[in-house]
Order: C-alpha cells, then structure tokens, then sequence
C-alpha cells in the first residue's frame, strides 16, 4: 500500500512539473501578454477617463412636529395652521429634485461648459477658475449656439473665434463687456473677478452652451441623500465630480436654496392664513360690539344685577352646548369662506388654511392645491401659459380644486349632523331655564353669547398675532452641519482595481491560448500524457539528437544522450531480472518514432558493458538498420528464410568500432512480407542465434501500420515501444495501451524519444 501510495504521489508530482513546464515555456507570451494589458490600462486611464472627486457634506433637517418640548425657534416655525410635511424622506425627495437642481445650476452659470484643448483630450474648468466667463441674458433658456472658441489677450481684450470646424476661418479681437450677437441669441464675455492671475490661462478656451436640465439630471443621479441613523434626521450628502470646487459649491448651494425655499414657502402660507383670519375678525368684532349693546340696553329695562344659583347651573349647560353649537358655526363659516373663495377665486392665490378644522383629508388637498399653486407660479416667472408643464398643473389644479369642493361638502355635512345633535341638548336646556325668572334668563343668554364670542375672538387674534411673527422673524428648519468638501485624491477611476484586472487579463489570453493549444494538440508532450492513456511500464527517455550520426553511444561517449541509453540499459535489465530476456521486439505506432536509433544504440550499450548482441533489422518492408550503420550485406533474413542452404555466418555481419556488436540486415526486399514473419525458419534462426549471444535486439516494423511485428510474438521476451515526444499522436499510445492489456507482445515497455535535454528530470523514477 505504502508503494502504490508513493507512486501514485510521484506521478502527481511528475504531472504537475510537467503541466508546469509546458506553460512556463511560453512565458514570453504571459510577458507580453501583461505588459501589453497594463500598458492598455495606462493609457485607458490617461486618456479615456476623467478623475472623480468624492465630495461630502451633513445637514440637520429639523422635523417640526417631533416631540413636544419644542425650542423658540422651532415654535415659530410651526405656526401655520396647515404645516408642511416633516417626514424625512420627503425632505430628502426635495433636495434631490430636478427641478431644485436645475435652479442650483442656473445660479451657478453651468448652463455654459469651459474646456481647455490638450494635444489627446480636451480637459474641463470650472469657470471660477478662468480669467473670464460667459454672461446671458437668460440662463433658464439653452441657446442654440454652436461652440467658440475664447483666448485671453490682455486684462482688457480677448480673442474671439466661433468657428473651429473650419481651418481657415477667421477670428477677432474683442473687448470684455462686448455685446456678442449669433442669431437671435446675444451673449457677453466679462472678467472674472474671483480670478486673480490671468497668465495662468495660455492656451485657448473651447466654450459651448449646454441644456441645465439634462445635467441636472446628471447631477441628481449621481447625487445621494441618507440619513446616518434610522431614528434622526440628520442627512448625509455625497456626490461625485470631476472638479471638487465645482461640486462644493453645488451642494452648499443646493442645500441654501433648499432652506430659502422652505422658508419662502412657509411666509406664503402665513400670509394667506392671516387673511382668511383677519376677515373672521372683522365679522367678530362687529358681532362682539351688538352684543355689548344688548346686554347694556336690557340691564337698564329691566334693572338686573346677579344670577340665581339654580340658574347659573342650568345655564352653564346650555352655554357648553351654545358655544359647541357657536364652534360648529364657525367651522361651517370657514368651510362656507373656503369654499366660496375656491368657487369664486380666479387670480391662482394659495388656499388659506382650514383653522381649526382637524381634518387630515382636508389638509392634505389644501397642501398639495398650494404646492401646485406655487410651482405654477414660479414656471410662469420663465415659461408662457400655453406651455405644457403649465397646461398639466392646471388640470391638476382643476382636480384638486373639484376634489377640495367635495371634501368641504362632506365635512359641512357631517358638522351640520352634529350641529343638530348639539341643538337638541340645548332645547332640554332651555326647557329647564324657562323655569327662571324670564328676564335673568334673557340677561344670561345675552352674557353667555358675549363670552363666546370674545373667547373666539381672542383665539383667533393670538393666532394671527403667531403667524404675524413667523413672517417678522422667519427661521429655516434646515441646519448645515459639515460644510461641503472633497476628497484629496480621486476615488475613481480605480487604478489598483484595473491595473490588477489588466494584469489578470493579460495573463489569461496567454494561458488560456497555451490551454486551447494543449487541448487540440493531439500530439504526446510528455511522460503525463503516456501514464494518462496507458498503465504500461515506462522504461525511461531519449534526449534530442543533436548531431547527424546513428551511433551516439561509444566506449569514451559521456553526453547526455549516451548517458541515458546507459541508463535504459541498466533499467532493461533491471526490469527483467528473474526471467529471460534474450530477445527484445523494439517496435513504435508508425514510421519515424525512432525504432532504429533506438536499437543501435541500446545495443552498443549492451556491448560495451561486455555482453555479446545482435541486431536483426526484420523491418522487412523498409529495412534502415544496416544503412543507418553503414555496413553492406549481400545476404539477410529473407535470404535465410527462403534459401536452406543460407547459413547464419553468412548473414551476420560484425560492427567494426564495437566489440560483441553484430548485426543480421534484412535482405532483398520481397512483396510478401508479412507472410515471412511465420515461417518456420524465422524461430529456426533465433533458436540458433540465442545460443551465440546475450541479446537479441529485434528492430521490426511499426505495429500501427501493419501486422508484421505480432508474428514474431512467439520468440519475444520483452517489447520497446517507442514513443516521440511532439510527433507520435495519443492514437499510437492507445495502440500501446491495447497491446499491453490484451497481451499482444510480450512484457510491453514504453520509452519516450526525442525529449528536451534540458529536462533530466526523475532518472530514479525511469525504473518505477
């Protein structure tokens, strides 16, 4: 077990060296293959992709409605009767809006984009950052301008070319502050004030006029608003820019435009909320001022001073259901005003506010009819009334006003059903007062109606007073905590990220075109492919023949090829000890894999170590064994085999440089070939041969392309398969594999040829 397990961990080992060797002998590719990636990704970053700043900033978004220990400041900011939306999330839906981006844009005069030509690209400036800048007359309308290009001159001219397309076209000099007319469209040039150096600018400037509305799309999605915990309100903004100063100022000017609308927004509604209650005032007042004459008149008539106790009782109840019944009224009252200021209402002002009618419903129509109402102005301040955002909002407006009208139905309805409950408790109220004295009951009645009247009066006038003083002192309910600031280095592109992923690019082209290659190349590459399609014994490798001679292996030899058939000799007999082996088949798949290189020299090997061997070339149809020895017989096998009278002397011819080296050529070359090999003669001779010498060496035609080969299986010990490394295909291997598991040739070996020299690696493992 422990053999078998440490074979099997070699051939691992073995497999593994040699996948190893064949990709690492293409290394130039992995070489060329990064450096040519990471080249690209230098250049992908330098000339494809613009530097990315991260710009940052917090704010306190203050939520009014929150807890009920409110600071001064924030319960002036909550006194309208029909309060904005404090939910976070819609906050963080205004601040990322386009339409608050665009007019953050328009302030900025980004609706015109500065670059400056380079040789490969051009590069983009913030127009603080130059000596000039472009001013219009409209900067909410894009002009159709095509580009221009801007040089500065001196601190009082520049020059001006608006035709870049053309090669000759001719520019001009002009002033700063010179009226620059293109169609029906007309711009200035004027001197940057917040410039301070103007010989930083050399080259010239390419201005083009550009839609804020698309890059405030731009900006919005790049833009992101989140709270740092789940409980605040305290908003993160961060957003991604390629000139830092540029994106600090876009959102410190987002988030001051945020708290100027918001507080615009809010005296808006206070100023219509004041309206609707000084008209209430003004009805209270009069009635306020009839009551006081009445009760005056009626004390002189009938000379009154003090109320009965029993009375006092019975009228405290009915003044609870009066002024319920007052408290309808006067909601029906302003349910009655809205409504007719709705019906009657053409000049587009803000709905006031319902007062102290608590109805969610209600409110929620009159917030959205005001949010409406105000977008439709301030569209109208840039855009004509036949435009289609305003035609929209006025359907909208349409709908809510219809959907406000229906609600105010509804509620006077249900408030006129409790009007009516309220008045039946009062009728059993009154019942019992008609029991007192009439004229202490009228006094009562009188100063019952007075009260309420004056206790509604005196609501209403600290409200009006409330909203009078969010108008005075108006408090924005946005705080800017960490002011706007960038990052020192851009955070994108990612050069560690794509120079890492160019470099595992550029070493997988390599190693998958090595992969492909492996993978289609039917050829043998190593000693892995051979233990992979075949369990056969492998008896060792042939390094590379450098030099045009057959015969390598000579007594004073010591290269590395002769040093290895040394090897293969001892590895023979190492293999085959215990049994006989006198006559060795050395055979391959097909022609060219080295058959007779291998027999003479394994055979000057075996003679050379004092053994005595003969080669027999019974390759009968393309016989190169004496050729390649340069030795000339007249006579061969197929004489001995067809002429009895042939004897073996007569055949046999001595190496001349090698003692105990003989060989026995082919003969004339006869047609019948295959037929030859089971002649009885054939076993006859190497009967007669084994007697003579210590080794038979038998170099026979390949078994891939004909038969001949199985019929000297009965003389045989041991078969050499010969293998080529680069040139024998996995075909030949299979033919080894069917050999050996059916038995075909005797104790079948395989040797690779033609290997690396470089590569003696294992010769230990030659013996396994």
């Amino acid at each position: 077990m422990f053999e078998l397990n440490s074979r099997s961990t070699k051939t691992e080992s073995t497999d593994l060296r040699e996948l190893l060797i064949q990709y690492f002998k293409y290394w130039y590719l992995f070489a060329i293959g990064a450096l040519l990636c990471i080249g690209a990704a230098f250049l992908y970053i330098r000339y494809k992709t613009v530097p990315q700043y991260l710009i940052s900033s917090s704010a306190l978004i203050k939520d009014k409605d929150a807890g009920s220990s409110a600071t001064t400041a924030e319960t002036l900011g909550n006194l309208g009767l029909i309060k904005p939306s404090g939910n976070i999330d819609d906050q963080i839906g205004i601040l990322g809006s386009t339409s608050l981006m665009k007019k953050v844009l328009d302030g900025l005069n980004l609706n015109v984009n500065y670059q400056i030509k380079g040789q490969v690209k051009d590069v983009t400036v913030y127009w603080k950052n130059l000596p000039f800048y472009i001013a219009t007359d409209d900067t909410k309308k894009p002009l159709t301008i095509p580009p221009f290009i801007i040089q500065p001159k001196d601190s009082l001219s520049f020059y001006y070319k608006n035709s870049i397309g053309e090669e000759n076209a001719q520019g001009k000099t002009l002033m700063y502050g010179e009226n620059i007319q293109f169609g029906s469209s007309q711009f200035q040039v004027l001197k940057n004030p917040l410039y301070s150096n103007i010989s930083k600018i050399h080259g010239p400037v390419l201005v083009n006029f550009i839609d804020t509305k698309n890059l405030a799309e731009a900006y919005c999605g790049q833009l992101k608003i989140e709270t740092v915990n789940t409980t605040g309100s305290l908003l993160k903004l961060t957003m991604l820019d390629a000139i830092p100063q540029r994106g600090e100022d876009i959102i410190l000017d987002l988030l001051e435009l945020y708290a100027e609308e918001s507080v615009k927004y809010q005296n808006q509604l206070a100023i219509s909320t004041i309206e609707i209650i000084d008209q209430r005032l003004k009805l209270l007042t009069g009635e306020i001022t009839d009551v006081e004459k009445d009760i005056a008149e009626y004390k002189q008539d009938n000379d009154l001073t003090n109320i009965s106790s029993d009375a006092a009782i019975y009228l405290q109840s009915a003044k609870e259901s009066s002024r319920r019944l007052e408290e309808y009224q006067t909601q029906i009252d302003i349910l009655a005003s809205i409504e007719s200021y709705m019906r009657n209402g053409n000049d587009n002002r803000l709905v006031p506010s319902s007062l102290n009618i608590q109805d969610p419903t209600l409110s929620a129509l009159i917030s959205q009819f005001n949010a409406n109402q105000l977008e439709r102005k301030n569209l109208l301040r840039s855009t004509p009334e036949d435009n289609p955002l305003i035609v929209n909002i006025d359907r909208t407006l349409a709908d809510l006003r219809s959907d406000l009208l229906e609600n105010l139905k509804n509620i006077k309805n249900s408030l006129q059903i409790a009007q009516n409950n309220e008045r039946q408790n009062s009728y059993r109220s009154q019942s019992k007062i008609a029991k007192v004295p009439t004229a202490e009951r009228a006094l009562l009645t009188i100063n019952r109606d007075q009260g309420i009247k004056q206790d509604l009066y005196l609501y209403l006038l600290q409200k009006r007073e409330e909203e009078a003083l969010s108008l005075e002192a108006p408090i924005s309910n946005t705080r800017i905590v960490d002011a706007p600031s960038s990052t020192n280095y851009p955070v994108s592109p990612n050069k560690t990220s794509i120079y890492i992923g160019a470099l595992i690019f550029g070493i997988f082209l390599p190693f998958t075109f090595v992969f492909v290659k492996n993978q289609v190349n039917n050829k043998i590459t190593g000693v892995s492919d051979i233990s992979k399609l075949t369990n056969t014994p492998y008896l060792g490798e042939i390094s590379h023949n450098d030099k045009n001679a057959t015969l390598i292996v000579g007594e004073n030899t010591n290269t590395s090829a002769a040093e290895l058939f040394r090897l293969m000799r001892f590895n023979i007999v190492y293999q085959t000890s215990g049994r006989s082996n006198k006559v060795i088949l050395v055979t391959s798949g097909k022609q060219g894999e080295g058959k007779t290189f291998f027999t003479i020299n394994i055979a000057a090997s075996l003679a050379l170590a004092g053994h005595k061997v003969i080669c027999l070339s019974f390759d009968l149809r393309a016989p190169r064994l004496s050729r390649n020895l340069n030795l000339k017989s007249k006579k061969g096998i197929t004489d001995y085999i067809l002429d009895k009278n042939t004897t073996i002397a007569e055949i046999t011819t001595d190496n001349p440089e090698i003692e105990g080296f003989s060989t026995i050529g082919s003969g004339q070359i006869l047609p019948n070939a295959g037929e030859l090999m089971t002649h009885p003669r054939v076993g006859v001779l190497i009967e007669e041969l084994k007697r003579s010498y210590d080794f038979i060496l038998i170099d026979s035609a390949p078994v891939g392309k004909v038969a001949d080969a199985y019929g000297l299986a009965p003389y045989i010990d041991t078969t050499v398969f010969l293998i080529r490394q680069d040139y024998s295909s996995k075909t030949e291997v299979k033919i080894l594999d069917d050999i050996y598991k059916n038995q075909k040739l005797n104790y079948p070996m395989a040797v690779l040829n033609d290997t690396n020299a470089k590569n003696k690696y294992g010769y230990g493992d030659l013996a396994g």
